[in-house]
């Protein structure tokens, strides 16, 4: 995909989490590694406002200097964070998603009460401690809780996902408030079973080819 595909990309992804409930108005931001450089939603503008022309373009190594029309997120410390620590991922979609955010806000782990935790790559979900927006400390907690992982809790805050491209991104960001709904809902219940970490890293591996499928064009 060129940069004019990846920004039009972006705003699709955008408008298609708030109409899944996953995001509202200006909550939440995405972006897309190009290069050596990655595209950020900007700061304050709502989904249905959203053109590719307003995306913002920021250089990896910079510190928020960046080119466009408006500021970026001011979450975008983490977007260049991860994609600096993280040569595997190309794609992430910050929410504030009910299910994954009350799970947050209890700042709990998501544990293994679904096999669909391992297409976060592990049997947990981790809730990372809680920092101010933007910070570099927030953006520290962010990088260490996505080790080994796609998919993260802010607690009193949202989540994170990441993927190889904004599709499977997207995918992941279903999946992530499905199984927090899940959790939550088995916990009133009464207490869920939790697979085991052998059980889940079975499905880790089998996983690799499950779920939405890409071309190798899209996945490059």
């Amino acid at each position: 995909m060129n940069e004019r595909d990846e920004r039009a990309a972006i705003v699709d992804a955008a408008r298609e989490m708030e109409r899944l409930g996953l995001n509202h108005g200006s909550a939440g931001n995405l972006s897309l590694r190009i290069g050596e450089a990655a595209l950020v939603t900007p700061s304050g503008v709502p989904s249905r406002e959203l053109s590719p022309g307003l995306i913002a373009r920021l250089p990896l190594a910079g510190e928020g200097a960046f080119d466009g029309p408006l500021p970026p997120s001011s979450e975008w410390r983490f977007h260049l964070d991860i994609y600096r620590s993280r040569p595997d991922v190309n794609a992430i979609a910050h929410m504030h998603s009910p299910y994954a955010t009350t799970i947050a806000t209890l700042r709990r782990d998501i544990p293994a009460v679904h096999y669909m935790i391992a297409a976060f790559g592990g049997p947990t979900v981790r809730c990372v401690d809680y920092a101010p927006y933007g910070t570099a400390e927030l953006s520290r907690l962010v990088v260490a809780g996505l080790a080994d992982r796609d998919g993260v809790l802010l607690a009193n805050h949202g989540a994170i996902v990441t993927g190889a491209t904004m599709r499977r991104t997207l995918w992941r960001a279903v999946e992530l408030e499905a199984l927090a709904q899940v959790f939550y809902l088995g916990a009133l219940a009464g207490e869920p079973v939790v697979l085991s970490d052998d059980e889940i890293m079975r499905t880790v591996e089998r996983f690799k080819t499950y779920g939405t499928r890409e071309s190798s064009k899209e996945l490059s």
